[in-house]
């Protein structure tokens, strides 16, 4: 089996991005036009100053999130065929993990303002604190808890931020 080329490599790794950000994309894009929508509701009248509030935010990280992870495709348009892959990879990893952040402010808090909606205010803390918790190991405990795991047995650190980011 023949070794990449550092070319192939950066190509490999920024196809990698895009195929994840075409998820991360289509789950913020339904979020916010769900959130875009919130406001012409019938029930939305009924909300508190602290339901308005948690819904800005949501809203407002919503906007962000599909920001930074549709900015990829923009930012390959303007450096397209210019030979900077390494870059744009660089760039995308940061805009991914931005964009993810984003989404996670975004989700937590449109379940805050859901549940304070229909339950107590406690209630509502509580559930949103574990689903704050529950995006949190998965999408940061577990991948970095596995990023040390089969140490030496295959040589893929592609994925590694610290590769992406040229650190």
């Amino acid at each position: 089996m023949s070794k990449e080329t550092e070319k192939q490599r950066w190509q490999r790794n920024f196809a990698d991005l895009l195929q994840e950000l075409r998820v991360a994309q289509t789950g913020v894009q339904i979020l916010f036009a769900f959130l875009l929508t919130l406001p012409f509701s019938n029930g939305f009248t009924r909300t508190t100053e602290f339901q308005r509030d948690v819904y800005i935010v949501a809203l407002l990280a919503a906007a962000a999130a599909t920001a930074m992870i549709i900015s990829p495709v923009a930012f390959h348009r303007a450096l397209f065929r210019q030979g900077r892959k390494p870059e744009l990879v660089r760039f995308a990893h940061r805009m991914a993990s931005g964009g993810l952040a984003f989404m996670l402010i975004s989700m937590v808090s449109a379940v805050l303002l859901i549940t304070d909606f229909v339950l107590t205010r406690p209630v509502a803390f509580l559930l949103s604190g574990v689903t704050a918790l529950w995006f949190l190991a998965f999408w940061v405990v577990l991948p970095f808890a596995r990023r040390g795991w089969g140490d030496g047995e295959i040589d893929d650190d592609d994925d590694d931020p610290q590769v992406l980011a040229g650190d």
